[in-house]
């Protein structure tokens, strides 16, 4: 195992590989911003990271809308090949579009085979976020 500042790689990922995704997720897509709960200061809660949280907003008219953020640490419930599709389409294995706020990602292959090894290489969860009946009928 390498540790990649905070973020250990399992073998058979290619250090780079994970760090380019942590980067993407860190830096670029912010997934953090919701995908993790904060601390009562407002920091994140970092043993919690990037393992789903009850969004503390929502939009002033009603309109489909996602009320919590699951975990995304491990990308649980997919296969590699699900997940990249999933990041390059925007669209669920079942063919279902994410709800807002999440964006309909379109990256690139590379870009998101290297999120995928990056969410990967973090551990899921052992308690998943409760998801609303309605996100959960949609996974």
């Amino acid at each position: 195992m390498l540790i990649v500042g905070s973020v250990s790689v399992r073998a058979g990922q290619p250090a780079d590989l994970v760090a380019a995704g942590r980067h993407l997720v860190e830096n670029v897509g912010m997934c953090q911003d919701c995908h993790s709960p904060r601390n009562p200061d407002g920091s994140f809660d970092r043993a919690r990271w990037l393992m789903g949280s009850p969004l503390g907003f929502k939009p002033l008219m009603e309109m489909p809308w996602a009320p919590a953020a699951p975990g995304i640490a491990g990308f649980p419930g997919y296969t590699d090949a699900q997940a990249i599709e999933f990041l390059m389409t925007g669209k669920r294995p079942s063919g279902i579009p994410v709800r807002p706020p999440m964006p309909e990602y379109r990256l690139k292959r590379e870009e998101a085979a290297a999120v995928v090894a990056y969410l990967r290489s973090l551990s899921p969860a052992a308690t998943p976020t409760p998801a609303a009946p309605e996100q959960a009928a949609n996974r």
